[in-house]
């Protein structure tokens, strides 16, 4: 047994290590490469219009269109190319007459050098903490770092010869026009063939862009034209990595969701393209979302694409209607599209997809294969929110309702458990009895639980109960915008976050930052501390493997969840203290005794008792 013993020590320590090296020499290095290739890729060359799979303007190609019926051409481009390194946004937005956008949820412009939306602030957020940090850039123009726009307009079928509206179009607007909700503003432009174009823009007060594209037609000729849309990002953005979040091209298309990676677009040699009515597609962040939306009725093909203009990634989602719009002579016809740019709040999302009538619009937020536990988590957390201010306290008024809807199962576990306790001195005498015989001593032992009436296994039930609660509360701190910058008390000022204090610099009284492998800070410590004290409830088992096992598990728990959200490990933490109360009374009602401390006495061996039988406690 004591070669069993130093074997299992031997493998704790060794996995330990395993995980504490691919840590370190791992994942942080891939880590730091990431952020460096996104650094990188900022001061390489944009796009250059009319790369592979990237029209321009007087092109026409092919997309997948009913056998036997000519197809639409794909959106072409009217994006000014800017040639050399990226220059600073701010010096790219003075270079072009701009439509100013001021609304209570964003800033930004309209380039009338092209029609196009490629400049938005979000006023409501800032890039930390701190209230005087600067506020989110979402959108910047192609050409500077991190160029992210989106671009409406027409595509004429092959061989067509009307001049459409392109990249150094200087649309008309007029005198001291602002964008501002309930004040729509129409650019103008008229082509010198008789035909007047108009791009009528409208904004609401929270995220969603309203494009009225009208087509005047003065010529003697009637003209079809293809509306299309399009999402453009330059240069591929730094990323969180992880399996609960989605972030890249995202869409519902074709009646079914469709999400790809940016890593998973440059796997793809060929364009993405999906028939569909209505339906969405964009490109989504952590916490933002830029969103086409077109005419919900109308008949599209939706593409995402990747196309490298050096070593430069552009990725882009397109949307092109299969059946163009026909303008007589002497009449205007006109589409109607949406841009969803900005912050993706849970109820904005959700309103916008009911009012607006847009296919499964809520899942622009990734909530997962079980979407039917995360939603009713993220409610009852954001409605107790309204009611005491505070996420970290629904967190807890949370976690008292669930130990309250659960009572009755964790009541029979814990009554199980008690059983169990009392046997104690029964299964003791069954393994000295029966020595290293391990196959008489199962079968004691179900004998014996057969006759009591004991389940075993009935004590693993509030655990298993509590893994999907564990999951979906972390679904929600980590995903929801609202959870974002969401404060506790005292240090925790972000439960979306890893708590910022370190037991390895003694709390932040030593000047120094620890490496993130260090960050194990109060809370963590203190859910190991209540996950062992609710351990130490029980007498320790009689097989000396399993002792150890229950030894190292609030440890191994400490370490893990030292960089989970605080959020999370609040609720963790309370979890357990309010299973400790519970245990402890069900153990009182059985008439089972409390020895915490002669429990925590006999795990730790320099204290262990001797001479004494644990089992007659």
């Amino acid at each position: 047994m004591k070669e069993d013993n130093r074997n299992f020590i031997l493998a704790i320590v060794l996995s330990m290590l395993i995980i504490l090296g691919w840590n370190y020499f791992y994942a942080q290095p891939m880590l730091e490469k990431q952020r460096q290739q996104a650094e990188q890729t900022h001061k390489l060359p944009p796009q250059v219009p009319g790369q592979p799979g990237q029209p321009v303007p007087g092109q026409t190609v092919p997309q997948p269109g009913t056998q036997g019926q000519a197809a639409p051409p794909a959106a072409e481009s009217s994006v000014a190319p800017a040639p050399g390194v990226p220059q600073p946004r701010e010096a790219v937005l003075q270079q072009s007459p701009r439509l100013p956008i001021r609304t209570p949820s964003v800033e930004g412009s309209i380039n009338l050098k092209g029609g196009v939306l490629d400049d938005l602030r979000l006023t409501r957020y800032h890039e930390t903490v701190d209230p005087k940090s600067p506020t989110i850039v979402l959108l910047a123009p192609s050409g500077s770092v991190g160029g992210f726009f989106t671009e409406h307009g027409f595509s004429q079928p092959p061989g067509g010869t009307v001049k459409l509206p392109g990249r150094d179009t200087v649309w008309a607007v007029p005198a001291g026009a602002v964008l501002e909700p309930g004040k729509p503003v129409t650019l103008t432009y008229d082509n010198g063939q008789g035909l007047i174009f108009r791009r009528i823009f409208s904004v609401d007060p929270q995220y969603m862009f309203t494009l009225r594209q009208e087509v005047e037609n003065r010529s003697g000729t009637p003209v079809s034209l293809f509306p299309y849309a399009r999402v453009q990002r330059q240069g591929t953005p730094r990323v969180e990595g992880v399996y609960v979040l989605h972030e890249g091209l995202v869409g519902v298309l074709g009646g079914s969701l469709k999400e790809i990676t940016y890593a998973g677009m440059k796997d793809q040699p060929d364009p993405d393209a999906t028939p569909s009515q209505g339906g969405w597609l964009g490109i989504t962040d952590k916490y933002w979302a830029v969103a086409l939306v077109p005419d919900q009725a109308a008949e599209i093909v939706g593409t995402f694409r990747h196309t490298l203009n050096g070593a430069l990634d552009v990725y882009q989602a397109d949307y092109l209607n299969k059946a163009p719009i026909t303008v007589a002579p002497g009449n205007t016809g006109a589409t109607e599209s949406r841009v969803f740019a900005g912050a993706k709040v849970v109820e904005t999302i959700t309103d916008y997809g009911k009012t607006l009538n847009i296919d499964r619009f809520d899942l622009l937020i990734d909530w997962g294969w079980f979407y039917f536990i995360t939603k009713p988590m993220f409610w009852a957390l954001h409605a107790i929110k309204g009611w005491v201010g505070n996420f970290g306290l629904a967190i807890l008024i949370v976690t008292v309702l669930l130990k309250l809807i659960f009572f009755p199962l964790a009541n029979k576990s814990y009554e199980a458990m008690s059983k169990m306790k009392k046997l104690q001195p029964e299964m003791e005498s069954i393994k000295q009895r029966l020595g290293d015989d391990r196959m008489k001593q199962q079968e004691a032992m179900m004998e014996l639980y057969k006759r009591e009436k004991v389940n075993p296994l009935a004590g693993c039930l509030p655990v298993l109960v509590q893994i999907p609660v564990f999951f979906a509360l972390y679904k929600v701190l980590y995903v929801t915008i609202e959870m974002r910058h969401a404060p506790f008390y005292g240090w925790i000022r972000d439960l979306s976050a890893p708590d910022p204090t370190s037991l390895f610099n003694l709390f932040g009284l030593i000047p120094w930052t620890p490496p993130h492998l260090l960050l194990i800070g109060v809370l963590p410590i203190i859910m190991g501390i209540t996950m062992w004290v609710q351990m130490k409830l029980n007498p320790p088992p009689p097989d000396p493997i399993q002792a150890q096992i229950f030894n190292y598990m609030p440890l191994i728990f400490t370490v893990m969840l030292a960089s989970f959200p605080a959020g999370l490990v609040l609720y963790w933490a309370w979890n357990n203290l309010l299973s400790i109360l519970q245990q402890a009374l069900i153990m009182r009602k059985n008439g089972v005794p409390i020895d915490l401390l002669g429990n925590i006495r006999d795990s730790l061996p320099f204290l262990k008792r001797k001479g004494e039988s644990r089992s007659g406690a």
